[in-house]
């Protein structure tokens, strides 16, 4: 086998974590939407818990702050008197505890010989030398677990989504249903909700009981 084949078997399983966690080719949510809101023409919103546990806290209150934003640049006004309200905003959102998942690496023993080959050593950057592990990306002890380089690989995949209802305060009638959902290997929400509230609302309100791939681009590093 070529040592180019090798370094393919070896960089699969990394590449494939690195798409995951979105640093290498941007957030991926898939989207469902169902929905038969009149054209927007400055009727007014107010966003409230779907989930009781979020109500109250300041971190529902920042995205909801999101929410609100993405709603007013679509057309919408946020109301000055939420009792008065035309539109209900129901927001929830959560990550679960994760699925561990397990990936052969293809190849084991031997490892790479003085002079050539790249590997996996930096974290978030170049890292290594000649003989040793390098590339770009971060480590996982997991993915190469030292002299021989292990063949299996072990992490965790968390599912995040997003649900996002609209009622009509008059009568509590239903307009608007959608949820974004993703997997990643992050399970925090301050990474996970801005990403999915972004998702949701692209080309909002979408077609009713359309499901779609929505792919963000990796977030700008200063």
């Amino acid at each position: 086998m070529s040592r180019f084949k090798k370094i393919g078997l070896v960089a699969a399983p990394a590449l494939a974590l690195m798409a995951l966690s979105g640093c290498a080719t941007g957030f991926k949510a898939d989207v469902a939407r169902f929905q038969q809101l009149p054209a927007p023409a400055g009727q007014s919103f107010t966003i409230v818990a779907d989930d009781p546990r979020l109500a109250g806290g300041l971190e529902f209150a920042h995205y909801a702050e999101l929410v609100g934003q993405r709603l007013s640049q679509t057309g919408y006004v946020a109301a000055s008197d939420p009792a008065r309200a035309d539109l209900i905003v129901r927001v929830a959102y959560d990550v679960d505890n994760g699925r561990e998942k397990v990936r052969s690496t293809g190849f084991a023993g031997g490892g790479f010989g003085p002079g050539w080959g790249p590997g996996w050593g930096g974290r978030f950057g170049y890292g290594g030398y000649w003989g040793r592990p390098w590339g770009y990306g971060f480590y996982d002890p997991w993915l190469f677990g030292g002299p021989g380089y292990n063949d299996v690989s072990s992490y965790t995949v968390y599912t995040s989504d997003l649900s996002l209802k609209i009622d009509r305060a008059a009568d509590n009638r239903r307009l608007f249903e959608g949820k974004a959902q993703a997997q990643s290997l992050s399970n925090k929400l301050t990474y996970l909700v801005p990403n999915l509230i972004d998702a949701m609302f692209v080309n909002f309100p979408g077609q009713n009981g359309e499901s779609v791939k929505i792919t963000l681009p990796p977030e700008k590093r200063g």
